[in-house]
């Protein structure tokens, strides 16, 4: 087996991975909401946390995309088209993580959470 035909494996694999993690995570998810229906927590707390396992269920997918995305194109073929191709789906789908995060957690990724930008107590 040639170098090129394991480099395509790897990128399938990590692409299989990717989709594996977001239908993964959509069921976990919607396991999840159904609990938290079950144990009567109100609807409105239920679907925020519906949207924020969702959420990271997306985010988790999209970084192994973009590995598999990144693997596939520099490794096999890194022609400056294939690059720019490269370039505007990882934009893409930097920007789609970024919004998801601010969606998810309230905050841009590189922004601390509260309890980190406190002074510990004394």
């Amino acid at each position: 087996m040639d170098q090129e035909h394991l480099i395509t494996g790897a990128a399938r694999i990590v692409e299989m991975a990717g989709v594996a993690v977001l239908i993964l995570g959509a069921l976990l998810a919607a396991g999840a909401f159904a609990r938290r229906l079950v144990r009567h927590v109100v609807f409105h707390d239920a679907y925020n946390g519906l949207r924020a396992d969702l959420g990271r269920a997306i985010l988790l997918g999209l970084e192994l995309l973009v590995i598999a995305d990144i693997i596939g194109t520099v490794a096999i073929q890194p022609t400056f088209q294939n690059l720019g191709v490269l370039a505007v789906i990882v934009a893409i789908r930097t920007l789609l993580s970024f919004t998801l995060e601010l969606e998810v957690s309230g905050r841009w990724p590189w922004q601390r959470e509260e309890s980190e930008s406190e002074p510990p107590a004394r």
